[in-house]
């Protein structure tokens, strides 16, 4: 979404809670022309926003491979995370965690070396495997919907890479130097299906280019003691002030530069003192703005969540997107996303509905007992699986007697006899006849969340709105 210089400094304005009251006097105009007057505060909480994404991969980077060997959910640069069983309700690493697919992910840098990635035949499993540029953009989604599940080996080349492949390997070139690989490998949880999953995972490799075809051993990471491996990612870039943010953000953009239709961006970068492949000279910004334009642009940011146009749908009290991904210059619908849902796919690989209320407007509660109603073929349309999960008002998992935080197919849900499902969420059994179709529910608040993975592009499709979550009802 491109924006005007005036609408996006009223969406900044409007973004800052202490500006709220002023603006409802006069619609905003005087305080608006105020903000207008600022100078800098304006072009930097463009460039704030525009930055932020890419600021929040880089620190997310440096906290994932801060380790020695890979272990638990890290693992150093170029080599792969394994995860290898699905989280319980006592795993706090992470929000909105998915009891579906076990990850097997890597950061890479492909700036002075290709990296050769290496895929086993995954024998008719679905599996998916985005990479992702330093923007947050997937620039190459390998996996079953795209190329197949046979073996496939690809050279990821970084930007301006111009040598020679061997025979048999696809060239996936990045734009930028920084990826990440987030690779998804279906898998019941069954110790029988762990047992295969991980074969598959241990047999996805890494190495560089120069090194394909040889025995290779990865190096050990570097620990790097000043990284902060406690606080949340989220947390350490927004206190990051302008100038510590924008001189990241020029750091950065010497390896990932920005896209082609970034060019009407970089004139305000340029105003800011930040040109890519340069040091940040904050000479030219207003230092006096340091504090407040972090303030104002993740309120910006949040604030998109509702001012969309579009690019955010609830139905049937259901919230969605189907603009992850790619982005393009909607730059503040990017960052969002990196808020929220750091690393999404492609909408035509993965789209996920959540809901906080039911269809009536009520927020969901322990205390009272939920039904979701698919009506015969109106389960949702997906080729690769759908699941719905129970998260608590944390977005984490919520402790039960059957051990299921989500419910999908696998668990065999028993159908009625016109050939309709219906799911019962609430805090204690419906009772042993019903139990398949139980997802359980704590006793206070929660929250739903939907995953459609390789959805329906023909109609019905959460794609072009021609199929829609059902409301969630009290029984």
């Amino acid at each position: 979404m491109s924006l005007s210089r005036r609408s996006f400094a009223a969406g900044a304005l409007l973004g800052a809670a202490a500006l709220r009251p002023a603006l409802a006097a006069d619609g905003g105009e005087t305080l608006l022309a105020d903000l207008e007057g600022l100078g800098d505060i304006v072009p930097a909480v463009e460039a704030y926003v525009y930055g932020y994404s890419l600021v929040t991969m880089e620190l997310t980077r440096r906290v994932m491979t801060n380790v020695a060997t890979a272990e638990g959910k890290r693992a150093p640069m170029g080599q792969f995370m394994r995860a290898r069983s699905y989280p319980d309700a006592s795993y706090r690493d992470v929000t909105a965690p998915n009891a579906d697919t076990l990850y097997t992910t890597a950061w890479v840098d492909v700036g002075t070396e290709p990296m050769v990635l290496s895929l086993p035949d995954m024998k008719g499993r679905y599996f998916l495997f985005p990479m992702l540029d330093a923007w947050t953009n997937v620039f190459q989604a390998p996996g079953t919907r795209t190329t197949g599940t046979g073996a496939q080996t690809y050279a990821i080349t970084g930007p301006g890479w111009g040598g020679t492949l061997p025979p048999g390997v696809v060239e996936l070139k990045s734009p930028t130097a920084m990826i990440w690989i987030l690779g998804r490998i279906y898998c019941t949880g069954t110790p029988e299906d762990y047992a295969a999953v991980h074969a598959l995972q241990d047999a996805c490799a890494l190495v560089p280019l120069s090194s394909y075809g040889k025995q290779y051993t990865a190096p050990p990471g570097e620990v790097d003691p000043s990284v902060d491996m406690k606080t949340a990612v989220r947390d350490q870039v927004n206190r990051l002030d302008a100038v510590a943010f924008f001189g990241l953000l020029a750091e950065l953009l010497k390896t990932n530069p920005p896209a082609p239709a970034d060019k009407p961006m970089l004139a305000t970068l340029a105003r800011l003192g930040i040109v890519p492949g340069q040091d940040f000279d904050k000479s030219k910004f207003n230092v006096d703005f340091a504090k407040r334009v972090p303030q104002i642009g993740f309120d910006r940011i949040m604030l998109h969540y509702k001012l969309s146009d579009g690019d955010i749908q609830t139905v049937n009290g259901w919230a969605f997107t189907t603009k992850t991904g790619q982005y393009g210059t909607n730059y503040v619908q990017r960052a969002l996303v990196t808020v929220i849902g750091l690393g999404a796919n492609l909408p035509q690989d993965a789209v996920y509905p959540f809901s906080e209320k039911e269809g009536n407007g009520n927020g969901y509660s322990g205390a009272s007992k939920y039904v979701v109603h698919f009506a015969k073929g109106a389960t949702p349309p997906a080729k690769g699986f759908w699941s719905i999960t129970m998260y608590d008002k944390n977005y984490f998992f919520v402790a039960n007697p059957l051990n299921r935080y989500s419910i999908s197919m696998r668990q065999n849900p028993k159908f009625n006899s016109d050939g309709s499902l219906d799911l019962y969420v609430q805090n204690e059994s419906p009772g042993p006849d019903k139990e398949a179709n139980w997802l359980p529910a704590p006793q206070g608040a929660f929250i739903l969340m939907m995953r459609l993975y390789w959805p329906d592009a023909a109609p019905p499709s959460v794609l072009d709105g021609s199929w829609a979550p059902p409301p969630v009802v009290a029984a």
